[in-house]
């Protein structure tokens, strides 16, 4: 299994809850002492958000204090983002970055991104891991990933695939893909994934990239074939759907995170105790049934600094591929 993916599987045993609780100063149990602002860096309504809204009840419970969720979208989630890199460290603000806003970012705006991920921010907790599958029109006439992969690898450069935007996880996911296997194909981008889904169902692109909460309805009815969830564990929405492993291609990986970012020099104590919070959201068993039925499986969080070495191997891993893929928001 890739050290990338180990890191991630390995967070929920990295640190007890006790261990937690007790470590806190006296200073992190005053804190916080009015509402706390969570800003999501993408427009209301999409998993990013929705997960947000389903963590901050539990999150809220556990502080004293309300979580109060804020969208700020723009410039693929670096407006929010930035905005919360440069606010006060006191507490009084988070931003639920992505993958996309603290790894793939680093790799699209190579000149002009406003923030370092590292440097900017203090890295609190993951919360979810949203996976990503490979789907096919069933025109194609394939009904695995082998025979996919092998028509692929005979007609290079042939096939088209759609994804949400140029340089999104979804994009990226498709190169890698692309890279693993040895072949090309054309990348079509549109402008978020439902007019992508709309071309896969019509046949205007073979092959797509995108959440199994996308496309289950239509794999489910027919119209569309999930080849393989690129992730380590089975889809709860497409049950027959194997894993890429399952599939014949162990080392290909590829999916999206969602985790809380404070600003850098937010002090540990806070820190802390917000860990806590995300970590018993998390886990509180009614919020990990709606995560599970809209397919964002719960990451358990080990403490912040296991998030934080996470982080640094998402960068190594994945800006590389961002760069071959010769993607750019500049």
């Amino acid at each position: 299994m890739p050290a990338t993916r180990r890191a991630l599987l390995a967070l929920p045993a990295t640190l007890a809850m006790p261990a937690l609780v007790t470590s806190c100063p006296a200073s992190a149990q005053s804190w916080p002492t009015r509402p706390v602002r969570m800003l999501v860096p993408f427009a209301a309504g999409g998993s990013t958000d929705v997960s947000a809204r389903l963590l901050a009840p539990r999150m809220s419970e556990v502080l004293g204090q309300s979580v109060i969720i804020e969208n700020r979208a723009g410039a693929g989630g670096t407006v929010g983002s930035d905005a919360v890199a440069k606010s006060p460290p006191d507490g009084s603000v988070f931003v639920m970055g992505t993958v996309s806003t603290h790894v793939l970012a680093v790799g699209l705006y190579r000149e002009r991104l406003p923030y370092d991920p590292e440097r900017d921010f203090v890295a609190v907790a993951p919360t979810v891991l949203v996976p990503i599958c490979i789907t096919v029109h069933p025109s194609l006439g394939v009904t695995d990933l082998a025979g996919f992969i092998a028509l692929l690898k005979a007609n290079p450069g042939k096939y088209s695939y759609g994804t949400g935007g140029a340089g999104g996880s979804a994009h990226i996911a498709a190169v890698s893909f692309l890279n693993t296997i040895g072949t090309q194909a054309e990348h079509v981008p549109y402008r978020g994934s439902a007019p992508m889904l709309n071309d896969l169902l019509a046949g205007q692109v073979a092959m797509g990239f995108d959440t199994p909460a996308l496309i289950a309805q239509h794999h489910k009815s027919g119209a569309l074939r999930c080849l393989a969830i690129a992730t380590s564990q089975h889809s709860t929405l497409m049950p027959d759907v194997p894993t890429a492993r399952e599939a014949g291609l162990p080392d290909y990986k590829a999916y999206s995170w969602f985790g809380v970012f404070a600003p850098a020099g937010t002090p540990a104590p806070i820190v802390t105790r917000m860990n806590q919070a995300v970590r018993e959201a998390v886990t509180e068993p009614a919020t990990v049934r709606k995560l599970l039925d809209m397919e964002l499986p719960p990451i358990e969080a080990g403490s912040p600094s296991d998030f934080a070495g996470f982080l640094r191997s998402e960068l190594e891993y994945w800006v590389p591929l961002v760069r071959a893929s010769g993607a750019t928001a500049d």
